[in-house]
């Protein structure tokens, strides 16, 4: 009998850990089956460009496998059952021995009322065709307010005020704008506001959305004919109901080598996952960790079938990158514990950086075993069972 591995979600994390598998384990042992709702792969951190009328390149999941061994299955998760060991779809239902956990994250609307009924969102394809039909009936010199001061809400502002300098385009933030950036970046930073005429709300909470605006705090509306809700981002709850352990937020808790903490045959990457970076703290929301937890996720696996080394944590962050708009960026370098350091990257020079990022984390999805070098993959006929 074949290892069955099944990887739920084809975001970043799990499209490469699926990819990362079917290169480190022989077809003759083991075999990948890739989950996912969307027929094709989603560039999330790329939809503020779509929201904005920019057209993405479409990549069909079952072309960037070809090849692989790694079967596609197009369906919806509904809900798992760690003590069955089962998936259930909304076609069918999944048996495996090793699941890998990488449905990611969605908006959240924080409690705050009317944003499920008023707000528009960005966390996914759909949401951002959404929006991006609300901005194109737009007239001119109508409002457009962003909530959230966050790398999402930035580049959402900054990407629409570019788009359409007809619009009357803010940006409502709970702290000061880019509060967590050096000082260096944040100056660069409000020039490009004040460039792109983007007024900001600093220090304001948002405590309601409308059909035409949003109230804060202290009771003061903000009109807007469209509202970006950008302030929260959460996992879906299918973990939660689980018996696995997760955090409050309904994150899966687990190890250094991205195994739940509560059962051994269960992996989670990406968003989906409370996981500690090298350093030891836990890991934030974003494609940037996403990708490592899934090459660590499927090494970890790899060794543990094959009876290997465990690879070392070593994840860590290098910089936080934000565009302003097609031309204009910024790179903020870190710490590996995702401390801002004194310097950064701003301007074009930011922006090529910023781009080919992106492109570079696309391609490491669209050529899915081209990431390691090449080499013989370990021998998996017969796979050993999973331990500690």
């Amino acid at each position: 009998m074949k290892h069955r591995i099944v990887v739920l979600g084809a975001g970043y994390a799990g499209a490469n850990a699926a990819g990362r598998l079917a290169k480190r384990l022989h077809p003759a042992g083991t075999e990948v089956t890739l989950v996912n709702a969307d027929p094709e792969f989603v560039e999330r951190v790329r939809m503020h460009q779509l929201a904005t009328g920019q057209d993405l390149r479409h990549r069909a999941l079952t072309d960037v496998f070809a090849g692989t061994g790694v079967r596609v299955r197009t369906a919806r998760v509904t809900a798992v059952d760690v003590d069955r060991k089962t998936v259930a779809l909304d076609d069918g239902e999944l048996a495996y021995d090793t699941l890998v956990y990488a449905l990611g994250s969605a908006a959240a609307d924080c409690g705050v009322p009317g944003v499920a009924e008023h707000a528009q969102f960005l966390a996914s394809k759909q949401q951002a065709l959404r929006l991006r039909a609300r901005l194109a009936g737009l007239a001119a010199g109508e409002a457009v307010l962003v909530v959230g001061g966050g790398l999402t809400g930035i580049e959402a502002v900054t990407e629409i005020a570019e788009a359409r300098p007809d619009l009357d385009v803010a940006l409502a933030a709970r702290g000061g704008l880019g509060d967590w950036l050096s000082e260096k970046a944040r100056r660069h930073l409000r020039k490009a506001f004040d460039r792109l005429g983007i007024t900001v709300h600093e220090d304001t909470d948002i405590a309601g959305v409308e059909p035409d605006g949003a109230v804060t705090a202290d009771g003061r509306v903000l009109p807007a004919r469209v509202t970006v809700w950008t302030a929260g981002f959460a996992v879906h709850p299918i973990a939660a109901a689980t018996t696995l352990e997760v955090s409050a937020t309904g994150r899966i808790v687990v190890d250094e080598t991205m195994r739940s903490v509560s059962h051994a045959d269960v992996y989670a990457v990406g968003d989906a996952a409370l996981a500690p970076g090298a350093s030891g703290s836990p890991l934030r929301m974003s494609c940037a960790s996403g990708v490592p937890t899934a090459y660590q996720a499927a090494d970890a696996i790899a060794a543990r079938l094959t009876g290997k080394a465990l690879p070392e944590n070593k994840i860590g962050y290098t910089a936080q990158c934000m565009s302003l708009g097609r031309r204009d960026a910024i790179v903020q370098w870190v710490t590996p514990d995702d401390r801002p350091k004194p310097s950064a990257v701003t301007g074009r020079t930011a922006a090529r950086i910023k781009e080919m990022i992106c492109r570079a984390a696309a391609w490491s999805v669209s050529h899915p075993t081209s990431m390691l070098p090449a080499r013989r993959r370990h021998l998996a006929t017969e796979p050993a069972a999973i331990s500690a």
